[in-house]
This record gives C-alpha cells, sequence and structure tokens, in this order.
C-alpha cells in the first residue's frame, strides 16, 4: 500500500481553504492530517463548508503539528511570514503557500527557504524538485497563461493592455460593500485600475522567458458572479492567428490544464475545474489573447494541489480531474 502524503492546512475556513480540503478529501494521495482556524477552532468543518456534510469529520484545530509531509497556508497575506516567523517547521516539510508573501523574486528567500514561484506551465522543472512554493496569483495566472507562449518567443510587444473581470469570490470571504448581493447584483465596478497587486509577478515571469520588461496596462473589473476569470490582452503583431495557434498549442504541449480553443471561450467551460482556455482573435496587425480559469481553482487551490502533485512525484492531474458546471 502507497503510504500517503500527510497534508496540514493553515487558514482553512476561507474559500481557498474550503476548496483546498474538497479537492484533498478526494485526493487517492493525501490524507489531510489537520485543518487550522483560528476563529473556528473546535467547530465541525461542515458547519463552516457546509457542502461537506457527510463528507468529514474534521473539526478545526486551534494549532498545528509537524507530524506531516506538506503545510499550506490559506490565510491572508502577511500571515505565512508571521506563522514562519513564530513557529519552527520541520525541514523536511514542504510548504506552499497560496498567498502572496514570497511570490517576488526579491521575498523569495526567507528563514533559510528559497520559494519557486509555482506556475508549473513555466517552472515545471523547479516545482519538481522545491521544498517550497509561492503558488501564483489568480489574475496573475490567467494573464501570463494568455502571454507566455508570445513571450518564450519573443513576439510580446513593450506595451500591452489588458481588461479581466472576476468573480466576487476574488475578494475572500468576509465581507465588505463591494461583495454584498444588493451592490453586486447588475453590477460592475474597475477598481485598482492600472496597480493591481499581481503586476509585479507577471512582469517577472516575461522578463524569464523574453529577457525584457514589458508594459503591462491592466484594468480589473469586479463582476456580477460568485467565480471565474476572463482577461483580455491585446497587443500588435505581424504573425497570422494560424501561426500563432500552432505556437501557442506547441507551447502547451506537456501542459495537461490548458487548452487553447478555435471558438469564442466562456466561463462556463472553466468554472468548477483547473482549466485555462485560451482563444486568439486577430483584426489587422492586432491580436487579442481571451484566456479564462476558474479563480478560486486553476487561480489558487487546483493550481496548488498541482504544485504538490509534481513535488512529490504523483501524475499532475491527480485529484484534479474535475467537470465544470456547465449547467
Amino acid at each position: 500500500m502507497i503510504q500517503k502524503i500527510r497534508a496540514g492546512i493553515i487558514g482553512g475556513a476561507g474559500y481557498t481553504g474550503g476548496e483546498l480540503i474538497r479537492i484533498l478529501i478526494n485526493h487517492p494521495n493525501t490524507e489531510i492530517s489537520f485543518v487550522q482556524s483560528k476563529s473556528n477552532a473546535g467547530n465541525a468543518l461542515s458547519k463552516i463548508h457546509d457542502d461537506l456534510i457527510g463528507e468529514t469529520n474534521m473539526i478545526f484545530n486551534s494549532g498545528h503539528h509537524n507530524d506531516i509531509d506538506v503545510l499550506f497556508f490559506c490565510a491572508g497575506h502577511g500571515e505565512a511570514i508571521r506563522f514562519l516567523k513564530d513557529n519552527e517547521i520541520a525541514a523536511s516539510t514542504k510548504i506552499i503557500d497560496i498567498g502572496n508573501d514570497f511570490r517576488l523574486q526579491k521575498d523569495a528567500a526567507f528563514n533559510g527557504r528559497q520559494f519557486i514561484y509555482g506556475l508549473p506551465e513555466l517552472n515545471k522543472e523547479k516545482i519538481k524538485t522545491a521544498a517550497s512554493i509561492a503558488n501564483p496569483g489568480c489574475f496573475a495566472t490567467a494573464i501570463q497563461l494568455g502571454l507566455l507562449p508570445l513571450a518564450k518567443n519573443k513576439l510580446l510587444q513593450r506595451t500591452i493592455y489588458i481588461t479581466g473581470i472576476t468573480g466576487s469570490t476574488g475578494a475572500g470571504q468576509l465581507p465588505s460593500a463591494s461583495t454584498h448581493f444588493s451592490w453586486r447584483s447588475n453590477n460592475i465596478q474597475a477598481y485598482k485600475t492600472l496597480s493591481h497587486q499581481h503586476l509585479g509577478e507577471i512582469g517577472e515571469s516575461i522578463f524569464q522567458l523574453q529577457q525584457q520588461n514589458i508594459e503591462l496596462n491592466f484594468v480589473p473589473w469586479r463582476g456580477d458572479f460568485a467565480r471565474g476569470i476572463f482577461i483580455s490582452s491585446q497587443l500588435k503583431t505581424e504573425q497570422s492567428v494560424e501561426e500563432l495557434t500552432r505556437l501557442y498549442k506547441d507551447f502547451y504541449t506537456n501542459n495537461p490544464f490548458v487548452f487553447i480553443s478555435d471558438d469564442p471561450i466562456h466561463l462556463k467551460q472553466v468554472v468548477n475545474t483547473n482549466k485555462c482556455v485560451i482563444n486568439l482573435e486577430k483584426a489587422g496587425n492586432n491580436l487579442v489573447v481571451h484566456s479564462a480559469i476558474d479563480n478560486l481553482l486553476k487561480g489558487a487551490s487546483g493550481q496548488a494541489v498541482q504544485n504538490m502533485n509534481l513535488m512529490f512525484g504523483i501524475e499532475e492531474t491527480m485529484g484534479l480531474q474535475l467537470k465544470a458546471n456547465y449547467f
């Protein structure tokens, strides 16, 4: 019998924590050792994530223990750094941070650990031998997957214009004025215009492939739906759509979660999956790259499990063969 990977979760009461629990309790190679939540200690997981009723009898812990193989951080940004400063984690325990504490190169070295940027389609070989992973941001994942094939072939122009829309779960579980149903219903809004926190990690990944700094003009939108991200990136290129489509398909040949569509794409193709779907459109020299993901899965917890699979030498798709909620 194969020994299962023992996983611990810090900050398991939020959206990403809930998604991670849902994946791991059905993952054939993993068992959850503990789920920590300061605010919900002693409560059943199914009391907070009530769709888990009948799936698990586990309760939230207030603390943690070191008898694990991998530790996931699903708490708010800055929480992983605070936790690692206050607690000693065994060197043999692998770490996957879903927050943004270690994504940038200037933050990647911490307490003797070197965090690898965990975008499998960019850093798969490094991830396989890594002890610590900085999981990419949700917008960053969708944007990068749409642009990396162009960067690899040195085809990105110095200026790119990007628009993207995300569901309310992208704002986290704590309520705010802009996540209230009465505000979101029949409403959209631009926010963090040209200043979104994911721009830094996108720029570093593009530079890794193209060795050039690119100006990214990104306008994110809050949408009237719960989950999913749809990105449209616009730039100029002389290559035909047919040439570019072949280039994209070649780039993602060995990446099981990225699909290039010849037809227009939409969010229902990816919500509740770890997929990214991409479509290219062109008028004259103007190219638009559309990319769509589920912000909680490929943009967070699903990608974290994908990274775990690679780190432990498991089939990359294990536990992530999920069906889209199409209807």
